[in-house]
Order: structure tokens, then sequence, then C-alpha cells
């Protein structure tokens, strides 16, 4: 059972209300399993950008949200956590209509991470201090953590209430007033969001939401000198964008969670666990249809164990069942919109023409829905030099290369632009920690497949990311500026 059809709102959320755009731009939401059209959502501009920048500076400076006492504002965000964690059914639901997450998935894994996550943050609240600095006996030096300003958070589609939670949790936390563009496919959830915060006792402007398009509204807030800080996920194309505006305006502080490669690495020395291991792999791959950008869809396998992990990686994707993202049974929904699948399906021909083998998958199906659905696809005889193997696919595609010693594994692994995540399995502790400390990227899961928790970092090497981490107390540090008060003691 799900719940009752959800409502969409359409508006953007600013000063507390629901308005449309002052231009009447609106984008169309389409539902990726069917092809139709959910809804028309207004398509903000500049001017609602500078409205909503001019309102969140204000009621910054009012202190309404960022003097209060910090148990207040803990209390008020976990207020908002228990109303999220009340209408977590609603949220699932939009999420899953909207980009075409299975339901399963986003009950299960999205909304549960998005509610712990504020719950986290507001519990760090008053847990985190200042220092004092070794200074003299003539001096007192005080170091102390401020709230930044207006946040601009310019967000993905592919998790819109577990990505926005690891950027506004932190943010409202430490005390800012915030600005949400969710991605143009995906504004259900967040302008739903917006209405439980307001609900919960957040002050009016502290949040904001602003749908449109990115080219426009990430744009005009990226460009805005009233925004001090701006956090982005998305392509590494778009994030070199970011640095840019940052320059040509205030140079406000920017953080980017770009696109990553992630190779799993798979040492001989797993003979024995390869049905485990191949478990973990097809989770890696095709979780979320592989639209992650830790996805692993590169495995690099040893190949004394190559065609029998191959085998076990290929039976299990087969039996990976693709359909409509409500059916609680679906495990492979469809890709997010029809530029995407045209995309994928690209990639999964230019393999075959550069000479890699596909093993299982390779087709859309289900095209009598109208959605656009791939089957997961698996490739063999890759090489490093193929496009399959070096660009970020951002779909249902794995690519398997073969290696012959552990040198040459870190070097195909290292053979990228990113940085981001990767896996290695082995049963050699010596070797887990060579090849962890070796590989490029800012998180290395030794024998599993995972991100880490709300506890550690999460960000990238290379051009997988800038500027700083998402999750952990990390995170406070994009969202916050350091201070130093130096204090002359009277004799």
């Amino acid at each position: 059972m799900h719940p009752a059809a959800p409502t969409f709102i359409t508006s953007a959320f600013i000063d507390g209300r629901f308005v449309d755009a002052a231009s009447g731009e609106t984008v169309d939401s389409v539902d990726p399993g069917t092809g139709k059209v959910i809804a028309s959502v207004t398509a903000c501009g500049e001017p609602e950008v500078d409205t909503a920048v001019r309102v969140a500076r204000r009621t910054f400076a009012s202190g309404v949200w960022s003097r209060i006492e910090p148990g207040e504002r803990k209390q008020v965000l976990l207020r908002f956590a228990d109303l999220l964690d009340e209408h977590r059914e609603e949220l699932a639901l939009l999420d899953s209509i909207d980009v075409g997450k299975p339901l399963a998935d986003t009950r299960t894994l999205d909304l549960p991470d998005a509610i712990n996550t504020y719950r986290w943050y507001a519990e760090a609240i008053d847990k985190v201090f200042g220092r004092i600095s070794p200074a003299s006996a003539e001096h007192l030096g005080l170091i102390s953590r401020e709230p930044i300003g207006v946040v601009a958070a310019v967000l993905p589609w592919n998790f819109p209430m577990a990505t926005l939670s690891w950027k506004l949790a932190p943010a409202l936390a430490a005390g800012n007033s915030v600005i949400v563009k969710p991605a143009e496919l995906s504004p259900f959830s967040t302008l739903r969001l917006a209405t439980l915060a307001q609900q919960a006792g957040i002050p009016d402007g502290v949040l904001q939401v602003l749908p449109g398009h990115g080219h426009v509204t990430g744009k005009a807030l990226g460009l805005h000198p009233g925004v001090d800080a701006i956090t982005f996920t998305g392509s590494t194309e778009v994030g070199r964008h970011f640095l840019r505006y940052a320059a040509d305006s205030n140079l406000k502080s920017v953080v980017l969670e770009c696109g990553g490669k992630s190779p799993q690495i798979v040492l001989a020395d797993c003979a024995d666990r390869l049905d485990a291991i191949a478990d973990e792999l097809v989770t890696a791959a095709f979780w979320n249809m592989g639209e992650n950008c830790t996805a692993g869809s590169r495995v690099l396998v040893h190949h004394d164990i190559h065609d029998d992990l191959v085998a076990r990686l290929a039976s299990r994707a087969a039996a990976l069942r693709v359909g409509p993202p409500q059916d609680l049974g679906t495990q492979i929904g469809p890709l997010v919109e029809q530029a995407h699948l045209d995309k994928v399906l690209g990639y999964i021909q230019r393999g075959l023409d550069e000479g890699a083998r596909c093993v299982t998958g390779g087709r859309r199906v289900l095209e009598e829905t109208g959605g656009w659905y791939v089957e997961p696809t698996v490739f063999t005889g890759v090489t490093p030099e193929m496009a399959i193997a070096r660009e970020e696919i951002f779909g249902p595609v794995v690519a398997v290369i073969a290696f012959d010693n552990e040198d040459e594994a870190i070097e195909i692994a290292n053979g990228t632009s990113y940085g981001l995540a990767s896996s290695v399995f082995t049963s050699d502790l010596d070797a887990a920690f060579r090849v962890s400390r070796a590989v490029e990227a800012g998180t290395v899961s030794v024998n599993c497949y995972s991100e880490g928790d709300i506890t550690t970092p999460f960000g990238g090497y290379k051009t997988s990311g800038f500027g700083g981490h998402d999750k952990g107390l990390e995170a406070f540090d994009q969202y916050t500026e350091l201070k130093t008060t130096w204090i002359a003691l009277r004799a």
C-alpha cells in the first residue's frame, strides 16, 4: 500500500508565502514512468532571486534565527524532523513520482536518511564549542564560529530529500538563512518541506525555495552579491560555472560535490567470497538506476577471478526487476527524462562500437508505458581508454576491467579526472590499507559499497569536489565564519 496521490505545490516559497514568478514562466515536470506531465511549476528569474536574497538578509540580520539561544534552535529543528517523520510516506511518494525512484527505496532509504540527518545536526547545535588559544598571560584569544549569513543550496534531481538534508540541516543548525533551488526535474518534495518547516516554527524568511532553470535561477544565485555561500551538487561542468560566478561577484564561499567514476577493486584473494562481493557490486552499480555520483560504474577485477565474478554479476543484474516506480516490487525504475535516456543509450552503443562486449542488458524496455526504462547493463572486455570506462554515464551501466596486479589496479583506478569514491575487496588487511591509501578518492569503503554515515564527511578529490564536505561535523565549516577575538588583559 502507498498513500493517496499527494498535492503538488507549483509555486515558489518566498518570505513565508507561495508566489508565482513575475514573468509567468513555468517549467513542466514530467513523470519518468509514463512520460506524462505532472504539473507546470513556476520558473523563478532574477526578480524572485533578488527578492528572496533581500528577505533572507533582512531575516538573518534581525536575529530571529541567527541569534536565538542554541537550545531553542535545536528544539525547532527537532520538531521539524518530527513533522518530516509524520509526513514521510507523502514525501517518499513525491520523490518516487517526480524522478522515477522506486518507492521501496524512497520509503526505506531516502526519507529515513534525511530525517536522521536533521535530528543529528539538531543535536549537534549545543554540543559544538569554540576554543581558547594558548596565548600569553597578558592576552586571551577566543576562537569562535559564527553563521556565514545567506546560504544558497543548488540541488541535483537524483536524491531530492536526502541531498537537501545534507545541506539544509547543517546550514540551519549554524543559524543561517537558506535559499534552496531544487532541480527543475524534482521540485515537489522540497516545496512541500517548506510548509513543514514553517509549521515547525522556522521563521519566515529563514528558508525559501525557488524552483526554476539552473542556467537562470541557479546562475542568478551564483552571481548575487547578497549570497555569502553557495553549495552545489551536480555535474563537474556546472560546478565550474559556480566558481566563475563567485569570482565575478563577491568571492562568495563555494562548495562543490560533483561527478564520479567510482572504481570497485576486487583483488585475487577474494575467490571464496564472490557471491557476497557480486551482491555488493550490483548494489553499487544499479542502486537508483545508476543515477548516483558514487555509483560503482567500474569493476576492476583480477584476471584469475574475472570470469567467475562476471558470471555472478551478470546473472544478478539480469534478475533485477525493472518496472513502475510505485510498484513496491520494482528494483530498477525509469531514468529521469528522455534526454538522459538518449544519453545512456548512446553510451551503450559507444561501448559496443569501441569493442566492449555486452554480457547482459543494453536495451530500452517497457516502451509501451511511455516511460524511460533501460535494462541493467554489464560490459566486459573493457579497456581503460574506452568512453564507458572514463566518462560518467549516470545510468545502469557497469564496465568490467581486468588487471594483473595491485599496481595496475591502482593505476587504472586513478586514471580518471574524478575522485569521489571507491571500494576495495580483499581478505588481506595489508592490501586493504595499501590500496585504500593509494586510491585518489574522498571515500574508500573496504569489503562493501558505502558512502559512510552521517558522522563521516563526504566529498571528492580532483574534479569531484571543491571547497568543503557534506555530512559530519565538518559540514559546519562551510556554513560558518571563523572569528578570532584577541583580548589584552589588564595587569
